[in-house]
């Protein structure tokens, strides 16, 4: 007992030595990282002004992604695919350039860094439907999936048991025992209940978890897969910020209005949308399959009037931020306006930079907002990054009709954004997300006349009223930017 007792006796004398040693390898694991600074310090001082919880928060949130290598692996057999598209359609992407020089100018110049980065292949024979809200969207969605012959793929971050989700999944089960190849891949943060329900009642389509939550593997929560794609029979697909579930439905059963935006594209820039889905299948526990014929498909060659499609992809593995450089390529070629819907913004330097460029070169920058945001610490940290934007002229509205949720970008009535990333470093660098890129004027006409028509729910921000909020309110804004690098 004695021994005991003495052995106490220095672990409590000197029990700080080991949580030294502990705090001097996390501190120094940081640093070695490289991260952004502003990342490294955010994470530092957590970790050193909130003992325990800040190393808690740093194993569960703040280390790299676990599966990496895993992740580069896959990044490698995608790019395989992506590559061999690229090749075959080399010769005729040169030429569809050649096309978007004399539609939209230098703005070409986008689709030029999907081909040089081979990001993605883009094409000009596509058709392209906007959606504005749940209530356009869903309609064509179900007749697509009910019309369906040979596959139905579908990615979602959420997906709800409520009513829109519940006959959805009905359909997949119904054309699934029909002979149709259901494959669906659901979020395991953001659809845990779906997961929970198709586990228990064994479908007879195959389904798979992204990055199952565990205890062992709650580092790579951090980690989600915020994509919502569907490809139907490899020649429709859809892409956009609606995630399945009855919220986006404004039939006054929901206390707030949703504002969003999908698209449906047909035609060749369907086989990127597909590619996308395989990679993403294949860093599921699933058995692969082959990208054979049914799945990718030849398209008749584009017309006068075909939309311009191509994609942009991005994940904890790849090796730039995707999103991110396609959006400030557009920026930079601007030359009248750029407007920009987001729920989220918490900008990299990189894109405040260009935004402050575009405006002080004289194209007019909007920037939209909600008033009210679903995250308390997000908005107050994206309300710290509006005075320098209003200082140099960018227009800033607050939506307030309802909550804003659509993840947009329209340039010069030319080029069009539509996709799941929002404008903030978690989409940037953190999750699974995708934007179509599209040239197609009438779309982009009814973005503009969209975001036109958002204008009259909105409440435009002058640098002085923005100036006399409280100081209570600018004090909160100051103390959750320094959270933005962890958001």
């Amino acid at each position: 007992m004695e021994v005991l007792h003495h052995i106490l006796q220095i672990v409590l004398q000197y029990y700080w030595i080991p949580l030294l040693i502990l705090y001097i390898g996390v501190i120094g694991t940081i640093l070695i990282e490289n991260r952004n600074p502003s990342k490294t310090i955010a994470w530092i001082m957590v970790i050193v002004f909130l003992p325990g919880i800040g190393l808690l928060s740093y194993y569960f949130f703040g280390q790299k992604f676990k599966k990496v290598k895993r992740m580069k692996r896959v990044y490698r057999e995608q790019s395989k695919k992506l590559l061999d598209a690229w090749r075959k359609e080399s010769e005729i992407m040169e030429e569809h350039i050649d096309t978007l020089n004399e539609r939209i100018g230098s703005l070409a110049m986008v689709y030029l860094y999907l081909k040089n980065q081979k990001i993605s292949t883009f094409s000009l024979n596509n058709e392209v439907t906007l959606f504005i809200n749940g209530e356009e969207k869903f309609p064509v969605l179900i007749d697509r999936l009910k019309a369906a012959e040979h596959s139905i793929h579908m990615e979602y971050y959420i997906w709800e048991m409520d009513e829109i989700g519940r006959e959805i999944l009905h359909i997949l089960e119904e054309k699934a025992k029909a002979g149709v190849t259901v494959r669906l891949i659901l979020d395991s943060f953001g659809a845990p209940d779906v997961i929970k329900y198709l586990r228990r009642n064994k479908p007879d389509f195959e389904f798979q978890a992204f990055l199952p939550v565990t205890f062992s593997s709650l580092a790579n929560s951090n980690y989600r897969n915020h994509r919502k794609i569907v490809v139907i029979d490899g020649k429709i697909g859809f892409v956009g910020g609606i995630n399945i579930s009855d919220r986006y439905i404004n039939n006054g059963k929901n206390e707030v209005y949703w504002r969003d935006t999908a698209m449906m594209v047909i035609g060749a820039a369907v086989n990127t949308l597909q590619i996308q889905f395989w990679n993403s299948w294949n860093q599921t526990e699933a058995e692969s399959f082959e990208l054979g014929r049914g799945y990718l498909n030849r398209f008749p060659l584009n017309h006068e009037d075909a939309s311009g499609v191509g994609f942009t992809a991005s994940d904890p593995g790849s090796p730039a931020p995707f999103n991110m450089e396609a959006i400030i390529a557009g920026i930079n070629e601007a030359k009248e306006y750029v407007q920009l819907c987001t729920p989220y913004f918490i900008p990299s330097d990189q894109l405040t930079t260009a935004l402050m460029l575009a405006v002080s070169s004289g194209v007019r920058v909007d920037l939209m907002l909600p008033a009210q945001s679903d995250s308390y610490f997000v908005q107050h940290a994206s309300f710290s990054f509006i005075k320098p934007l209003l200082e140099r002229g960018v227009n800033v509205y607050l939506y307030k009709k309802g909550f804003l949720h659509a993840k947009t970008i329209c340039i010069d009535g030319k080029l069009a954004y539509i996709g799941t990333t929002n404008l903030d470093i978690r989409s940037f660098y953190i999750n699974f997300e995708i934007s179509g890129i599209i040239s197609d004027k009438a779309l982009c006409d009814r973005l503009n006349a969209q975001f036109l028509a958002d204008i009259e729910f909105s409440d435009l921000i002058t640098i002085r009223s923005w100036m006399q909020r409280s100081r209570w309110k600018r004090g909160v804004d100051s103390i959750c930017r320094l959270l933005a690098p962890l958001l």
